[in-house]
């Protein structure tokens, strides 16, 4: 099935179009296929394509190059995560491993963009994780408790501090960490995209329908024509399991997502003219909201299951009306109207919230759920995921492959009804927070 994304997104829209577009038309053969053209495989191709100059390396995406997950995300490169399972002191080695990771990401990131010379709105402010609820204050402090033990920066803060520094009264207690960066998704993904080494060629509208292992070759059927490769990497992450792909490790969920536009001077001034700034919720099913560089209000406040390759445009209006009502709860100054675009994006998930990295078989290699840390984590796992299938080694796939792999899921339709009924209780408990 083909995946049809909403044409909407702000991040996506803030850019030039591409022109240099070509998707699969005929039968082809090479040595390295990658599945996915995302953070992840757009680094997996970049890093594969240096390694092994003289090789042929395909790339292909179903849609276009970074306009899935990748360009539609929030723009947070984290540093830290307050909801990931990992975050009580008896599992306070594993959240160890796991903020080891993150750094690892952001390592990787920041060298790209130093290379490349990258434009991405790149913006080291810290970020928030904010409360409406009082109560909520004893989830913080015992996260600032396992922070301080690592070693992390960061501030317990009240309502009048919230709302000088993030221009509403919304929130009565929040958390600050100095680590973490705000940047533009899109602008930094087209950079990836523009970086591909010429051995790299990009198929673009090109959906795997399936594929199949014979002997020592992997056969990729596509609607326009059959790749027949050497090796494959998998780096389709909320579409691992439509795939075929560790089907009882990962579930896909689908994010919606809002923008509004640029606020006026009046508006602006009318909450204090903040500087730019991110919140994170500190219950799972509470809203993610940004101020923007450009001074756009982003919001996403919903998780759902829900068929991965299509959202209508119905759904998305009915969405885009939940975060209207969600501004407006923030900000009451500002009109009812100001929503410029709505969309939504798919994620993958684990039971435990680990990554999937691994190698299935001699050729076959597989990476994916970064759990709400794609732009650092999947960038650093493309880079490893093409160090290992190279039968090379670094200290990073050493600290990857010390973390906790993710658990194993029950089958269909009893996954589904589990999923579902976790969100709906979530969303009861956060429901002040959207």
């Amino acid at each position: 099935m083909e995946v049809t994304n909403d044409n909407s997104c702000s991040w996506i829209n803030d850019l030039n179009r591409r022109t240099n577009i070509k998707s699969l038309s005929s039968n082809e053969e090479c040595d390295w296929l990658i599945i996915g053209a995302g953070y992840t495989g757009l680094s997996a191709a970049r890093k594969l394509g240096q390694i092994n100059s003289n090789l042929k390396i395909i790339l292909a995406d179903a849609q276009l190059a970074g306009e899935g997950a990748s360009g539609r995300n929030s723009g947070y490169l984290v540093d830290t995560t307050l909801n990931d399972g990992f975050t009580s002191n008896k599992e306070i080695q594993n959240y160890k491993k796991k903020t080891n990771i993150y750094s690892l990401g952001i390592d990787v990131v920041k060298k790209f963009i130093k290379e490349h010379q990258v434009d991405c709105d790149w913006n080291e402010s810290g970020k928030y994780f904010a409360s409406s609820k009082i109560e909520d204050k004893k989830n913080l402090v015992n996260f600032s408790n396992t922070l301080s033990k690592l070693g992390f920066e960061h501030s317990i803060l009240g309502n009048n501090e919230l709302s000088e520094k993030l221009g509403t009264s919304f929130y009565n207690v929040g958390l600050y960490t100095k680590g973490g960066i705000l940047l533009h998704p899109g602008k930094l993904v087209r950079a990836m995209v523009d970086a591909l080494p010429s051995n790299v060629f990009l198929y673009e509208y090109s959906c795997l329908l399936n594929w199949s292992k014979n002997k020592d070759f992997i056969f990729c059927n596509f609607k326009n024509g059959i790749i027949k490769t050497k090796n494959i990497i998998f780096a389709t992450n909320g579409f691992l399991k439509s795939l075929g792909i560790k089907v009882n490790y990962n579930f896909p969920l689908t994010l919606t997502a809002s923008m509004t536009r640029q606020l006026t001077d009046k508006e602006f001034n009318s909450i204090g003219k903040p500087k730019e700034w991110g919140v994170l919720p500190v219950k799972p099913m509470g809203a993610t909201i940004r101020m923007t560089k450009d001074r756009r209000i982003l919001i996403r406040n919903t998780a759902e299951v829900h068929d991965p390759f299509k959202m209508s445009g119905e759904i998305l209006k009915k969405r885009s009306r939940v975060q209207e009502l969600g501004i407006k709860r923030r900000f009451p100054t500002l009109p009812s109207d100001i929503i410029e675009s709505t969309w939504s994006g798919v994620v993958s998930r684990t039971r435990n919230s680990s990554q999937i990295f691994e190698k299935i078989k001699d050729n076959i290699f597989v990476v994916g759920c970064y759990n709400g840390s794609g732009i650092g984590v999947g960038s650093l796992f493309g880079e490893q995921i093409a160090i290992k299938a190279s039968k090379q080694h670094t200290k990073e796939i050493e600290i990857i492959e010390s973390r906790k792999k993710p658990t194993w899921l029950p089958s269909s339709p009893f996954i589904e009804i589990g999923i579902k009924s976790r969100l709906f209780y979530e969303r009861i408990k956060a429901r002040s927070e959207i």
